[in-house]
């Protein structure tokens, strides 16, 4: 074969590559794994909220006890959902598994509903209510049921968007042949009442 030849085709299979490479980009052959991972990190949006919510608890806590430890059983049922919610972990690694969320729903449902409690509790005393510290903690625990709604509704979006893409053409034909270890995921959908609404924080 002489130079020129083989040059020819060296061009012609270097562009007929980059004709493939444009044409599988194009159809969405990335689309799976991209939507996968926007679940993941969505996901992780979520834990941080919670998490954040979990961080100021202690503080609310030993706030409300310094003016109303009569309430005991309000703080323990607080204290208690608290250390439950932490107990169940849910990472990328087990967000597939609809049990587990069930029982991180479960207890984070538990958690919202004994803060609620314990809110209403501190109505029952002016001091507390005017205390700088407690106003403080207030506005954060606002802020934070906020940003939870907001990540938890991203979360529930992600999902749709991954599942979306594995039951309709052409996801559905990639997914069948590059992604089968991937499957449709369960959504983020709390047990509690009104969930779908941040609590309003009120004191």
């Amino acid at each position: 074969m002489t130079y020129s030849k083989h040059r020819y085709w060296l061009n012609w299979r270097v562009a007929t590559v980059l004709l493939m490479s444009w044409l599988l980009t194009g159809c969405g052959i990335n689309n799976i794994p991209s939507y996968d991972e926007q679940v993941k990190a969505a996901w992780a949006q979520v834990e941080n909220q919670y998490q954040r919510r979990a961080d100021l608890i202690p503080n609310l806590v030993e706030t409300v006890k310094g003016y109303a430890q009569q309430e005991r059983e309000t703080l323990t049922a607080v204290i208690e959902a608290r250390a439950k919610a932490a107990s169940i972990q849910v990472d990328a690694s087990t967000v597939d598994d609809p049990q587990k969320l069930k029982q991180f729903q479960q207890a984070q449902d538990q958690l919202s509903g004994a803060l609620s409690r314990l809110l209403v509790v501190s109505e029952r005393y002016p001091d507390l209510k005017s205390n700088q510290n407690f106003l403080a903690l207030q506005s954060q625990l606002e802020g934070t049921e906020n940003r939870i709604a907001v990540a938890r509704r991203d979360f529930i979006a992600a999902v749709e968007r991954y599942n979306t893409e594995i039951r309709t053409f052409p996801g559905r034909i990639w997914h069948s042949l590059l992604y089968s270890d991937l499957q449709l995921r369960e959504s983020f959908e709390s047990t509690a009442k009104d969930a779908e609404q941040a609590p309003q924080v009120k004191f």
